[in-house]
């Protein structure tokens, strides 16, 4: 019997007339579009296909046990992230705003731990970004800043730079200024725009 999975789970698909796998994929991208939903990994048979074995993959025929994987993501799951992702950089930019005071207190643990999770929340909030690119229509608008989130980061990458630095070379003055001044500032800007969404 052909199954198939959608993030994980198995869902119930009544096919129409068709024959390659080519036809299954097809049906399924025009499934995803009239849900605002889009494909972000495709799966037959254990394996992945990829652009380059698209083509070769959708000219094979349907088997009586083909099983399809899909990885997708939705409008409202993206919008539903960088509305957790709002929440998450307002309370880390009021983290960042108090490391000069937590530094002066010798709390250096708890201002590595805000670091590390300021980091990791822009490496997930560019993943997000670069899943929203897949709906242009709803997230093209989205700025932080009056800028594009490009132009943003491009902005905000040098003075991260400055800042892995100073925690180099434990300039806590510097660390403190840059926390306060510069990161705390774009961080309150970021989650503003993503609350809007």
């Amino acid at each position: 019997m052909i199954s198939f999975y959608i993030n994980g789970e198995q869902i119930e698909v009544q096919l129409e007339g068709e024959k390659t796998i080519g036809d299954v994929l097809k049906s399924f991208e025009l499934t995803c579009e009239e849900n605002s939903a889009a494909v972000i990994g495709i799966t037959v048979d254990g394996e992945t296909v990829t652009a380059e074995t698209f083509d070769d993959k959708a000219g094979q025929p349907l088997g009586n046990d083909t099983k399809f994987e899909f990885s997708v993501v939705t409008k409202d799951s993206i919008k539903q992230s960088f509305s957790a992702l709002s929440q998450l950089f307002s309370e880390l930019s009021s983290k960042m705003e108090e490391v000069p005071v937590a530094l002066q207190s010798g709390k250096n643990k708890e201002v590595s731990e805000s670091i590390k999770k300021v980091a990791d929340s822009i490496d997930q909030f560019c993943h997000i970004a670069a899943l929203a690119t897949l709906f242009p229509q709803d997230f093209k608008e989205t700025k932080i800043d009056g800028k594009q989130f490009t132009e943003f980061f491009n902005d905000f990458s040098p003075v991260l730079k400055d800042f892995e630095t100073a925690l180099e070379n434990n300039d806590t003055v510097l660390i403190g200024d840059l926390s306060e001044y510069e990161i705390c500032p774009r961080l309150k800007a970021i989650s503003e725009s993503l609350g809007v969404i």
